[in-house]
């Protein structure tokens, strides 16, 4: 029976790419209307993870549940939003060329392009092509363009990457005020110090989950004074080994 509290219900997660296994059967849950934080070092499986709840990745196998349904039903689509690495917006139109196009594209409500601007504080750029922009306010464009429609469930991959302090903090800010209406946020990064802006962290190496936890179980769990170090005492008592609460 599917959780109702969770927006996502992982189990046996596995991913094959080529002859290589790259995710181990990870089993986990992200609850609704919560920042679940997903860290851990490039390589090590996030995007791919991602992948798989979104429904775009091959050769997958375990069960994958969002919101209520099974990962990658054409149903889900509004209901998702994805942000990907790189910002997948056309950089020759402007900010609201580009918002308008993935309104039509997604059935959002008239005056949804005003709103996810406002959201992401780029109403100053609108008129501004996306090849001007600098790396942080492309960023946006990319977040602004998964808000449109309100989805349920936002999957953001390193959306604070390349960032300055001003920018993250403010991006972080954004994502809880979403959190606090409603919407359940999966942010990867392979900064460690922004565990400290989750509510709950799942922490994944060499494609195996190895911590599922709050920042403050993961600290009392093994006496590290931080993510960083209690991600390390982790790998290096336990191998791959994993701790849960």
């Amino acid at each position: 029976m599917v959780n109702s509290v969770a927006a996502v219900s992982v189990a046996g997660l596995r991913v094959v790419r080529g002859r290589a296994e790259v995710l181990h059967g990870l089993s986990f849950e992200v609850r609704r209307g919560s920042v679940t934080g997903l860290l851990g070092p490039s390589g090590g499986g996030k995007s791919t993870l991602m992948r798989a709840l979104v429904g775009v990745q091959a050769k997958v196998s375990g069960t994958v549940t969002v919101l209520g349904l099974p990962a990658g039903t054409p149903e889900l689509r509004h209901r998702i939003g994805y942000v990907t690495q790189a910002p997948a917006v056309y950089t020759d139109l402007t900010v609201r060329e580009n918002l308008a196009y993935f309104a039509v594209v997604v059935g959002a409500a008239p005056g949804d392009v005003d709103r996810v601007l406002d959201e992401v504080d780029l109403r100053a750029n609108a008129s501004s092509r996306v090849d001007r922009l600098s790396g942080g306010q492309r960023s946006r464009v990319g977040l602004a363009t998964a808000l449109l429609g309100a989805p349920e469930l936002l999957v953001l991959d390193e959306p604070t990457v390349g960032l300055d302090p001003v920018l993250r903090r403010d991006l972080w800010a954004t994502f809880h005020r979403l959190a606090d209406a409603g919407t359940t946020l999966l942010v990867s990064s392979h900064v460690m110090d922004e565990a400290t802006r989750c509510d709950r962290l799942l922490l994944v190496r060499d494609g195996d989950l190895v911590a599922d936890d709050t920042e403050a179980g993961l600290l009392a769990a093994t006496g590290a004074p931080d993510v960083e170090s209690a991600f390390l005492a982790i790998v290096e008592e336990t191998g791959t080994g994993q701790v849960q609460s």
